[in-house]
């Protein structure tokens, strides 16, 4: 187990901020976070800025301090914050906690293609059946009270997110039942393509572009529109000056920001600006 103090991070904030879909609490102890990411399965204990994590710290140091973008400084992002803006600060307040996570690409394509029209419950679901249906079963640790108040291991299993290849061998018969109604064409599509050759490069190619080019490129594929394209990007691509623009975040800019949000004044932020108003208008 590893103890670590981390300001600006509040694990429930972020689990329903809409960027993730595989943490979640756990069902025989709701103070327990599981989180699965990039082939790896932790489970985390907050109280306050504390946090115990089911690994050792070369671990954490190697993988999950990456995964919650611990080298960024959320607090000095809050202060460049207009001061005059009312609505941005009260949804800071409210989202104080959230980070943008550094996810894995082929991941986000795939969770954000199944968000089209979709609502958080249904698109765990979806993702999770996917994991089931297609990932592999891996072992791992995670964390039980052991007398009412200290904290011991204990074995966990979970299943890997799947990669291309195994989704295109199932094909479209094995994509049923899985709650992705209209949008498993998309996403055998996608399969199929990123199992070739030049899919791959495809994918490898997106991690070196900037984020106009990776856009660009996104937005070439069946499925992907623009607001699909600026979630894969900030959530799959890390590039936080991305500005997602769904059904909240328009109806937030049409309110408060009748001249349009002013991303010039917050360049190379933005996305992480829109999670805080994006959490704020779901859990207000």
């Amino acid at each position: 187990m590893y103890e670590i103090e981390i300001k600006d991070m509040d694990m429930n904030q972020i689990a329903v901020s809409g960027q993730c879909f595989r943490i979640r609490r756990q069902r025989d102890c709701d103070a327990v976070w599981s989180v699965t990411a990039n082939g790896e399965y932790v489970e985390a204990v907050q109280q306050g800025n504390r946090f115990l994590f089911s690994c050792n710290q070369e671990v954490f140091d190697n993988h999950w301090s990456l995964y919650f973008d611990l080298s960024r400084d959320y607090g000095q992002i809050k202060k460049e914050i207009d001061p005059e803006d009312a609505y941005l600060q009260e949804a800071v307040k409210a989202g104080w906690g959230v980070r943008i996570l550094r996810q894995d690409l082929w991941e986000m394509i795939v969770t954000f293609l199944i968000s089209q029209n979709n609502n958080i419950t249904r698109i765990t679901n979806s993702v999770e059946a996917l994991a089931v249906k297609f990932g592999q079963k891996k072992n791992s640790r995670g964390l039980i009270r052991y007398d009412g108040e200290n904290w011991q291991e204990t074995d966990r299993e979970f299943y890997t997110f799947p990669d291309p290849q195994q989704i295109a061998q199932g094909g479209m018969e094995a994509l049923q039942g899985l709650g992705l109604g209209y949008r498993d064409k998309y996403i055998l599509d996608m399969a199929q393509f990123c199992s070739s050759q030049e899919g791959k490069n495809w994918l490898t190619q997106l991690l070196d572009c900037d984020y106009e080019e990776s856009h660009k490129r996104l937005m070439t594929r069946y499925g992907i529109g623009r607001k699909v394209a600026d979630c894969i990007c900030l959530f799959g691509l890390h590039h936080v000056g991305a500005f997602p623009v769904d059904t909240h975040v328009k109806q937030i800019v049409a309110a408060y920001y009748p001249g349009g949000f002013p991303l010039d004044q917050y360049p190379g932020i933005a996305g992480i600006l829109q999670q805080y108003m994006f959490y704020y208008k779901l859990n207000k």
